[in-house]
């Protein structure tokens, strides 16, 4: 599999928005990655905007940023929420301190905003949350899907294939060590 070895975090909290979670979730599964749902401590079972519940695995106080190569933040209105746990902020925050792989799409851009991570870097998300990323400091771009280094973005569910393709190319380049032109 591709991407055996490769440890993903998945962020759930009620409402959630159905495909941004489980799309993700079965594409890494599929492809060989070690796949954790961590939520935010509230539950241990969130439901979507659509009533499908996910068992979460962890919750986000039990575990570390450097346990994960990824960290998927699925929209909905699930970010409202996850963006109220210091635990969940503090993870995306640490993240991407440590240069680890972050991936919102939809509403997730709010919890990039609360976690301090958009401040100069070109990023996308819901057209509703264009005025928050952009009094973030982020640089607001239109795009199914905007790269800035280990920071991947989308706006909707419809994007989600060109989203996933994204991150799979990400997690490809994170694994082959750097060369430094040498052969």
């Amino acid at each position: 599999m591709e991407l055996r070895g490769t440890r993903i975090a998945i962020l759930a909290e009620h409402n959630y928005e159905d495909p941004e979670l489980w799309y993700p979730y079965y594409r890494l599964l599929e492809a060989g990655a070690d796949v954790f749902v961590v939520g935010s401590g509230t539950s241990t079972v969130y439901t979507s905007k659509h009533g499908y519940p996910v068992k979460v695995d962890a919750e986000a106080a039990t575990v570390d940023a450097s346990q994960f190569d990824l960290i998927v933040i699925p929209g909905g209105w699930a970010p409202d929420l996850m963006r109220r746990v210091t635990a969940m902020v503090g993870l995306v925050r640490d993240a991407s301190a440590q240069g680890r792989l972050i991936a919102a799409i939809g509403h997730a851009g709010w919890m990039l905003c609360s976690a301090n991570v958009v401040r100069g870097r070109r990023v996308t998300g819901a057209k509703s949350i264009k005025d928050d990323m952009v009094n973030a400091g982020g640089i607001w771009t239109d795009g199914e899907v905007v790269r800035d280094g280990d920071l991947i973005t989308s706006r909707r569910a419809a994007d989600l294939p060109a989203f996933m393709r994204t991150i799979v190319d990400a997690l490809h380049e994170a694994r082959v060590p750097a060369t430094n032109g040498s052969r």
